[in-house]
């Protein structure tokens, strides 16, 4: 249950046409991955001599309309939409961030974080680099890009990847150039695609269906591709990373109907739930989900189990991001702004409750609160993940160790704490094999074992008193 933010991960597109007009197109990607950010948007064109940006707060159809598309002309595009975890929301953090340097002008869009930006700001103050536009990590990896040394944009990669540490998928545009780049750990996912006469890249292939490009593969691990004169270059860096994708990503960040590494989505989530009532059975009448990112999880669930699944939680889908708070009226009716209940449906019966994770367990007991007035004899929560019990460093915002419910508590005062009849987790293992794990993904929110080291806690505002 996402008590807390921790649904809006940024995401960014980028699409090369060698005589279209792409902003059109680039906004319906974008739009594909609101799900990944809800604070910010933005998109930045070039047409070969002059570059054309806009960005605003808000949703991506609040952000632009139709005559602002217009504007924004010529045939290489980025795009973003940004939840920030580094750096506040505003204006100024909001992307395309625009830097200048040796190299010329340059706009990035960003999905990640770093954890050595105070590194990052000494290698920069060294060259003469001190003053910042902005509080977001983004605009320090553009400051170095736009200023590293190297013949061409490979090279100027590799100077950059050799001192960037953490998690960033990143497009970049200047005047003649798409340039887009995934760390070498590949935390964050990020896509290439065919994209009518040119390319597109994205964080998630759902970005591709909308604009009827199709497919090509994944962008490696430690992998720059330079799209510029309708050619597409690629390099790769040598490097001693472990591959090291967000398991967070399938059990929650991509949308549903992305192929991921390899496989689409849903089936995992789907495999989640089947290992889960494997591992953790319960005696009820009916499996519901909560919905809509436990629904995989629960119908999988329900198919290995035999208990019917059904919809007892019918979410309000325009329930996004408000700039006025609830009068004490509305506070007291609490989640059911975001959810209600099928009360006939539930009456009576013994609700399994599907979620794919508990973050700070602040929202699980309103809802267990809310099947309970609505008939449910028993709630016994199963949940597709295993306990959250460390913080993540890179992208994902869980909040700080002593917010996370299984930091805290065991999983019996969890379950007491929520009120439900019982609690279980899929374990570590069935994680794993609903993967198909190979060694491939970061388990450090669950097991404190990360792929490169970090600090116990890090602070995303951490870059506010630098400017």
């Amino acid at each position: 249950m996402r008590e807390k933010k921790l649904s809006e991960k940024c995401g960014v597109v980028g699409i090369y046409h060698p005589n279209e007009q792409v902003a059109s197109s680039t906004f319906f990607s974008l739009f594909s991955l609101q799900h990944r950010g809800q604070e910010s948007a933005g998109i930045a064109t070039s047409d070969g001599s002059l570059i054309y940006e806009h960005k605003d707060l808000g949703l991506i159809n609040q952000v632009f309309d139709e005559d602002k598309i217009l504007k924004l002309k010529g045939n290489i595009s980025i795009g973003h939409t940004r939840y920030s975890t580094t750096g506040s929301n505003n204006y100024n953090n909001s992307q395309p961030i625009k830097v200048s340097g040796v190299n010329g002008d340059l706009l990035i869009g960003h999905n990640g974080n770093l954890i050595n930006t105070e590194e990052i700001i000494q290698i920069l103050d060294s060259w003469g680099i001190s003053t910042f536009n902005t509080t977001s990590d983004s605009e320090l990896i553009a400051l170095m890009y736009v200023n590293a040394p190297g013949s061409n944009w490979g090279e100027k990669s590799k100077y950059c990847m050799g001192r960037l540490k953490g998690a960033y998928s990143i497009v970049m545009l200047n005047k003649d150039s798409l340039i887009c780049v995934r760390d070498p750990n590949g935390f964050r996912p990020l896509v290439l695609g065919k994209y009518r006469e040119g390319f597109i890249v994205a964080s998630e292939t759902c970005a591709l269906d909308h604009v009827g490009a199709s497919f090509t593969r994944d962008i490696q691990p430690g992998e720059t591709i330079v799209i510029s004169k309708n050619e597409l270059n690629s390099s790769l860096v040598s490097n001693n990373a472990k591959k090291s994708i967000c398991s967070f990503e399938q059990i929650y960040l991509s949308r549903p109907d992305s192929i991921l590494d390899g496989e689409l989505t849903y089936s995992r989530r789907m495999k989640m739930g089947e290992i889960l009532a494997n591992e953790q059975p319960a005696s009820a009448d009916l499996v519901i989900d909560v919905p809509d990112s436990a629904t995989a999880a629960a119908v999988g669930y329900a198919n290995r189990s035999g208990i019917p699944y059904v919809s007892g939680l019918i979410k309000n889908r325009y329930v996004g991001r408000t700039f006025i708070s609830p009068d004490q009226k509305l506070r007291d009716i609490g989640v059911r702004i975001k959810f209600n209940t099928l009360n006939s449906v539930i009456s009576g019966k013994r609700i399994v409750l599907v979620d794919d994770s508990i973050v700070r367990g602040t929202t699980t007991p309103q809802v267990i609160k809310m099947l309970r007035k609505a008939g449910a004899t028993e709630v016994h929560v199963r949940v597709a993940s295993p306990p959250i019990i460390s913080t993540c460093h890179f992208g994902v915002d869980t909040g700080k160790l002593d917010e996370l419910v299984a930091s805290r508590l065991t999983i019996e005062e969890i379950k007491n704490a929520i009120n439900a009849d019982s609690l279980q987790y899929l374990s570590i293992d069935g994680l794993e094999e609903s993967m198909d794990y190979k060694n491939n993904y970061c388990l450090g929110c669950f097991t404190k074992e990360y792929p490169i080291p970090v600090q116990l806690e890090m602070d995303k505002m951490k870059l506010e008193e630098k400017v």
